[in-house]
Order: structure tokens, then C-alpha cells, then sequence
């Protein structure tokens, strides 16, 4: 997979840029705050419909204009595939695949995958529950995209759901019957979802303890799924059981804590409320691990899943890396440097290109940004 070209419209900080890339080796160098991040930020959105750092769509356009506009060509599979996103409140947004209007998310999502790679994600273990769980569904839907849907499914469920426990709980003789019919489309859909994430992870851990062992020499990493419905589950065994067992679990543990749900008016149990927990030699990595051990797993975790990707769909995603090798040691930068297959088109932002060896430079198309604009330095 490469991304041959770039065109952004009222994104971010950019009123207009076009951009041939012609490299499998990108580099964007400048100072802060000149719209380096934005850059894979907009290629991050093309594979995942989802920003990285933005809570809503809106928040992209450009201060003053009412919409905005990512343009991309891309080559898969020796194919060369256009896609297009159009973004303009309060309206749907806009998906188009070689011309083509696309309804659903995982008809566009299926034609990109990406890996970003942030200096935020280095705190992917000491941050929140929502933090690992958008990790997490961001990282299958590149593997299985038709999972966003299944997830927006499952959200707008739980939406309509609450929607009802407000109306309970300001009304404490209303009929009840109609929480069950919610729970049971709950139920369905969020059991399925926790299915996919445990079979995920259980795959990615196979990848990420032996990555883990190469950095760290003789540590050992395992992964761990905090499920509200099943309880912790050690992802390094496969789950033994099938969707129907987590069915009925969800089934039980939502009919436990209807009283609960209705008094507080919100759902307590489910996919939303899931957690995943990291250890390194059987200790909790959140509180027990060194900022080193702690940034060590998340580059683990990010060089497998560009391996599990490449196995699963038979070709390379685009790796994104965001400023992160300048919060790094030598060792894991040279290490990540060196894992980067060179059939994997990755694109970088820095500084400057003191964190490169001449080595790596050599075949490095270079990009300097610049209030707002873009001079290519090195074809």
C-alpha cells in the first residue's frame, strides 16, 4: 500500500495544498505548530474515518470556512484508488471511492490502512479506559473494517438506551417492559463486539511479546481484556469459549444491574465499560513500570500491528509516526527504525533530521513546512 498523493482543502491550518509523494520513506521537518501533524492527521482519517486528536469532525475545518476536504491516491494491490472525504456540518459527511458515493464507512475504511504512532500514544498505558478502548477498535476496524459498523451500531443502541433510563427515572411509574428489549439488542451486539476484540488481541499479543523481548531483552509482556461482562481474560490463551457464552453473560449481568441502571439512568455494563490492561513479568505495567518499560510496550504493540496487518490483508499499512522518535532513547529509535520493513511506505514529522542516521536518509523524500506551506528539499 502507498500513498501517491495528498490534496487537503480548508483542513486544519491548510486553504489548500496538493502533494505528490513519490518515496516509501516521507520525511516533514519544521518547527512547532506549523501544521506538520495535521498532515497525518488527515492521512490517519482516510483509514479510520476518526481524528487524532479532534473529538468532533468540526474541529478539522479550517477557522472561518464551513467545510473541509481530504483528497487522496493511493495504490493497492497495483491499483490506484482515489478517495475522498468531504466534511461540512451539521450535514453526513461525504465518502467517495474512485467517484463513488460510499453509505457505509467500511466500504471506504477498506481501501486504507494506517498505523499512527504519537508521542500521545506513549501514554496509551497511564491514560484512560476510553483511551485503550478507541486504541483498540481503531486498531481491528484496519483488519476487519466491517467492526466500525458493528460498533456504531452498538453505540447508537446504548444512546437510545439511556435515552429511556432518563425517561424511567423522571417518571418512577412508567412501564419498564421496554428495557428489555434494549438490553437484548445490547446484549446482541455489544457480545459480538467483545468477541472481536478478545480473538484481536490475542493475535496482536502472539506478535507484540516477541517484538517486547527484542527491546528489552528478557522481559515479558502479556495483555489482559477487562470485560464488565465476563471479567478479566488473559489474552494470551485463546478465548475457549464462543459468542453465545458471552451472550448469555451480558444477558445475566444486565438484568443484575437494571435496578442500578435505572436509578443512576445510564448504562453500567457492556463493551463501553471495557478495559485493557498491560504487564510486563506479571506486573501491572500502569503502576509498576519505568517510563522506558512503559513506552517499550506501546512501540511493541504498534510494530504488530503493521505485522498483523500485512498477515491479515496481504499488504503493508502506511505507518505514521508523529514527532516520536524524538521522545525515544537510541535504542528504540533505532529499533523502530530498523523493524520498518522496507516495503512499508512510512511517513515522519520532526524537528529537524538530527534523530536519522545518513543510513536511513539516503532514500528519504524531505518536506520542510512553513508558515502554512510546503517546499519539497530532497526528491
Amino acid at each position: 500500500m502507498f500513498i501517491k498523493s495528498l490534496k487537503l482543502k480548508n483542513f486544519r491550518n491548510y486553504a489548500g495544498i496538493d502533494l505528490e509523494l513519490n518515496s516509501k520513506k516521507i520525511l516533514f521537518i519544521g518547527k512547532n505548530a506549523q501544521g506538520k501533524t495535521n498532515l497525518l492527521e488527515a492521512v490517519y482519517y482516510l483509514s479510520s474515518l476518526d481524528s487524532i486528536r479532534a473529538k468532533s469532525d468540526s474541529e478539522l475545518i479550517k477557522w472561518g470556512e464551513d467545510f473541509c476536504n481530504i483528497t487522496a491516491k493511493i495504490k493497492k494491490f497495483d491499483i490506484d484508488v482515489n478517495l475522498e472525504v468531504n466534511i461540512n456540518p451539521p450535514n453526513r459527511k461525504k465518502l467517495k471511492v474512485n467517484g463513488l458515493n460510499k453509505n457505509k464507512s467500511s466500504e471506504f475504511i477498506s481501501n486504507i490502512s494506517a498505523v499512527c504512532f504519537t508521542v500521545n500514544d506513549l501514554l496509551l498505558l497511564r491514560g484512560a479506559p476510553e483511551d485503550r478502548r478507541k486504541w483498540l477498535d481503531i486498531a481491528i476496524s484496519q483488519i476487519f473494517p466491517a467492526y466500525i459498523e458493528r460498533l456504531n451500531k452498538y453505540n447508537k443502541i446504548k444512546t437510545q438506551k439511556n435515552n429511556y433510563l432518563k425517561t424511567l427515572k423522571s417518571n418512577i411509574n412508567a412501564d419498564t417492559s421496554m428495557l428489555d428489549i434494549w438490553n437484548e439488542q445490547l446484549a446482541i451486539t455489544g457480545s459480538n463486539l467483545i468477541f472481536i476484540r478478545l480473538n484481536f488481541l490475542y493475535e496482536l499479543q502472539k506478535i507484540a511479546v516477541e517484538k517486547h523481548k527484542q527491546i528489552s531483552n528478557s522481559e515479558d509482556l502479556s495483555v489482559s481484556y477487562n470485560s464488565s461482562v465476563i471479567g478479566d481474560i488473559n489474552c494470551s490463551e485463546k478465548f475457549p469459549y464462543n459468542n453465545e457464552y458471552i451472550l448469555e453473560n451480558f444477558k445475566q449481568k444486565l438484568e443484575e444491574k437494571k435496578p442500578e441502571e435505572i436509578i443512576r439512568a445510564q448504562s453500567v455494563i457492556g463493551a463501553h465499560r471495557d478495559d485493557v490492561s498491560f504487564y510486563i513479568n506479571n506486573n501491572d505495567a500502569k503502576k509498576y513500570a519505568s517510563q522506558g518499560q512503559q513506552r517499550t510496550v506501546v512501540l511493541a504493540l504498534k510494530l504488530a500491528e503493521l505485522e498483523l496487518i500485512k498477515e491479515k490483508i496481504n499488504t503493508n499499512a502506511i505507518l505514521l509516526l508523529d514527532d516520536v522518535l524524538a521522545e525515544l532513547d537510541d535504542l528504540r529509535q533505532n529499533f523502530l527504525l530498523d523493524a520498518i520493513g522496507r516495503e512499508t511506505q512510512t511517513i515522519i514529522t520532526s524537528v529537524d533530521t538530527l534523530h536519522f542516521k545518513d543510513e536511513y536518509l539516503k532514500d528519504v523524500e524531505i518536506f520542510e513546512i512553513r508558515n502554512n506551506s510546503i517546499t519539497r528539499l530532497k526528491p
